[in-house]
């Protein structure tokens, strides 16, 4: 599959993870071979062999030795905003990333060696679980060498003096984790001022969950600045249908109004 709209319309055990993030990225590199990608990690899982019969500890552990120390991978904690540690062809060949970016490619790696591995939308951090038999599972930070993080770390990660309890190590599911990838990209391009890739970033986002409305705002704002202007009417018209009572809602009513009397650049 290589249309993003047509694989955000897949039920979420229909999604293959890998295959969402690879499109995000083609967004940034047109001429990018999905399959030729999703071939290279296989290739990266084939040496560790099956792991299966191993404990989630000796699993972490192999697993760990080969991304970290042999591949080499590595959080990229000084430029930690490049866009590229969210485009997993670029992940692959440089061998940075971070947490969100390197926890799929761990998941990934660990799926093909027969770990039973999950991400975890972990609030400010993404991490992976490994599933125990004891029903307890052990968590991993992929962006720090994947190491075992215990739970007095993960309370202290948490926000606000928060309690650690189960609903913060749920396995997120596909959708969530590539609008997760999607929302960091937001963030980057928008504090850049790069308005165009903003602009796609912000069209994936609604692909995913149509309902996001200051998404669709936002998009219509941005549409309105670099001249789409069918695209900002629709956009703008859509968000104050949903959120008539919004307090930004007059101002987006008289920027409507505007658009009436301006030329459209692009559509």
């Amino acid at each position: 599959m290589t249309d993003f709209a047509a694989f955000s319309a897949l039920p979420d055990e229909r999604m293959d993870v890998l295959v969402g993030a690879l499109l995000i990225a083609k967004d940034e590199y047109a001429g990018l071979d999905v399959e030729r990608e999703r071939a290279r990690v296989d290739a990266i899982a084939e040496p560790v062999g099956r792991l299966e019969g191993y404990g989630a500890e000796a699993q972490a552990t192999k697993l760990a030795e080969h991304l970290f120390v042999t591949l080499g991978f590595r959080g990229n904690a000084d430029e930690y905003y490049d866009p590229r540690n969210s485009f997993l062809n670029d992940v692959l060949d440089r061998r940075l990333g971070i947490p969100i970016s390197l926890s799929l490619l761990y998941t990934e790696v660990a799926r093909r060696v027969g770990i039973v591995a999950s991400g975890v939308s972990f609030p400010g951090h993404f991490l992976v679980r490994i599933e125990r038999e004891s029903g307890d599972p052990l968590v991993v930070d992929p962006f720090n060498s994947g190491r075992v993080v215990g739970r007095p770390t993960l309370e202290s990660m948490l926000p606000d003096g928060r309690r650690l309890d189960r609903s913060a190590l749920v396995a997120a599911k596909p959708r969530a984790i590539l609008q997760r990838m999607l929302v960091n990209l937001k963030g980057i391009y928008a504090t850049r001022g790069e308005l165009s890739r903003l602009l796609v970033v912000l069209s994936r986002l609604l692909e995913l969950d149509p309902g996001l409305i200051e998404d669709r705002r936002d998009r219509g704002f941005i549409a309105m600045r670099l001249g789409s202007r069918d695209v900002a009417e629709s956009d703008l018209r859509r968000y104050l249908e949903l959120a008539p009572e919004a307090g930004d809602a007059p101002e987006v009513r008289r920027m409507l109004s505007r658009l009436k009397s301006r030329p459209s650049r692009a559509n």
